[in-house]
């Protein structure tokens, strides 16, 4: 120590730390865009962010998934894109396609149109090459006009472009690799670059469509897992009420045979307005549920907070389901009621209620009916301990004494509270328990606390004993 002939002050720290809750509303979209950075994680966080992957393009999910999201109102977006225009696997050439003028227009037969630029020549000789953005201009979705009717004057041309390929598309891009020399992560392995590269961890995991498969959902849930976030997963286009019901049961084909809390099972898809500048005013794509609901859970956490159930809450953007289902809230054989007797979240539609979300229920529903499996118990669990957990980084090396273990419940105790009087908790308390503790483990640093907590249920079913009193009618005798 240095010599010193005057006064030294040391300041000590004590007393709780402050602990704050993670964020919640964190969406991982994993799926495929036409354009945009190729297995990158990408924060979004608004339209300029978005415009980065394309357009809202057949057969890519990702631009699709991205407006649904943030129409219902809020969200932090990290995007994994695994297609690649560029490489051959993902496109198709097309060659001298005779395309017809009709109005100065004509339109391609396959789109979406690669970022090449599409070779429009003379469909007489194939001699004449005209010249893009002079003579004539091609959309994404391959609508083609002619703007100088004096170089293009025939009624058909040949076009020759590069299509995009979405079919070619399939679970293993999905999921995705780690290179065994580079570690460079592809698909949903990329996940693990998020929390080094935003500070945050993924909360709700989504692959619009491709959930479907079971290959894929079982590489989300083993995502889910690790970074305890939950995964809306997807039926098929086109599955019924009643077959997504039998999805549930062993002969299902479509991942949904599953018990696991942190899978949600959202069905049915949704229609939306057709981005394409071509079609009717009426028209209408499909959308999954799946990038719907995560919006939704987002703004819920936004809006009200992450103990709040997602069920029950307005879906925005869309013009109805691809399957109409029976809704009732007093009848339990409506489709509605059957749906989520079985784990799996569906719609409500009444009169004046506008499109809802509806069901509470996990898909570890109803083979296990411990609390867990309402959706918002098991987010409520996931902020708690990792908000917890994070806390604790100053504490570890810590030395085992008294004061640091009341310190650390102290700080806990005092989140606890604070969730408490958010309405996020009913009730909580972690405590050191000395039978936990003996003194070989604390001798090996090794430290155990308790903590048990327990949040809100939804109120998922109000009933009321009516009673015909008919004593009641001495009133009509009273002065």
């Amino acid at each position: 120590m240095a010599f010193l002939h005057g006064v030294e002050t040391i300041t000590i720290t004590k007393g709780n730390r402050t602990i704050t809750a993670v964020p919640s509303a964190i969406i991982v979209l994993v799926g495929i865009a036409p354009k945009g950075p190729v297995n990158i994680p990408t924060l979004v966080a608004g339209s300029a962010d978005v415009a980065q992957f394309g357009s809202r393009l057949p057969g890519f999910n990702i631009p699709e998934a991205l407006d649904s999201i943030f129409a219902q109102g809020a969200g932090i977006i990290v995007v994994i894109n695994t297609f690649d225009g560029t490489v051959t696997t993902n496109t198709s050439d097309i060659t001298d396609e005779v395309a017809t003028i009709a109005d100065n227009k004509f339109k391609l037969a396959f789109a979406p149109v690669g970022s090449t630029v599409p070779v429009v020549t003379d469909a007489a000789t194939g001699l004449i090459t005209y010249v893009a953005g002079t003579d004539y201009t091609i959309d994404d979705f391959g609508n083609g006009v002619v703007i100088n009717t004096t170089a293009i004057s025939a009624s058909t041309v040949k076009v020759t472009y590069k299509k995009l390929n979405t079919t070619s598309v399939n679970a293993n891009q999905i999921i995705g690799t780690v290179d065994g020399t580079t570690q460079a992560r592809s698909g949903l392995q990329a996940l693990d670059n998020i929390p080094t590269l935003f500070g945050f961890k993924p909360k709700i995991i989504i692959s619009p469509g491709y959930s479907a498969l079971p290959t894929v959902s079982a590489a989300m849930l083993s995502k889910a897992d690790t970074y305890r976030a939950v995964v809306p997963m997807d039926a098929p286009e086109g599955t019924t009420a009643a077959a997504a019901i039998t999805g549930r049961g062993s002969s299902g084909t479509f991942g949904w045979n599953t018990g696991n809390s942190r899978a949600i099972l959202v069905f049915p898809k949704w229609k939306k307005g057709d981005p394409d500048p071509s079609a009717a005013s009426d028209a209408t794509i499909l959308e999954w549920y799946s990038s719907l609901f995560a919006g939704v859970m987002s703004n819920n956490d936004y809006s009200n907070g992450f103990w709040f159930s997602p069920s029950n809450k307005e879906i925005k953007g869309v013009v109805g389901p691809e399957i109409v289902i029976t809704c009732s809230l007093t009848d339990s054989t409506a489709q509605n009621q059957l749906l989520n007797s079985n784990g799996i979240v569906c719609y409500f539609n009444s009169f004046g209620t506008s499109l809802l979300t509806w069901g509470n229920r996990s898909a570890m529903y109803p083979s296990d009916t411990q609390p867990i499996n309402f959706i918002n118990i098991q987010r409520i669990k996931d902020i708690l301990e990792e908000s917890i957990e994070v806390a604790m980084f100053p504490y570890i090396d810590q030395p085992i004494n008294n004061g640091t273990i009341d310190s650390v419940r102290a700080t806990v105790n005092g989140f606890i509270r604070s969730l408490i009087l958010r309405g996020a908790l009913i009730d909580g308390l972690c405590i050191f328990d000395p039978t936990l503790n003996p003194t070989d483990q604390l001798a090996a640093g090794q430290v155990v606390f308790s903590l048990s907590f327990m949040g809100p249920t939804p109120m998922e079913r109000i009933r009321f004993n009516s009673f015909v009193d008919v004593s009641l009618l001495s009133k009509l005798l009273a002065s």
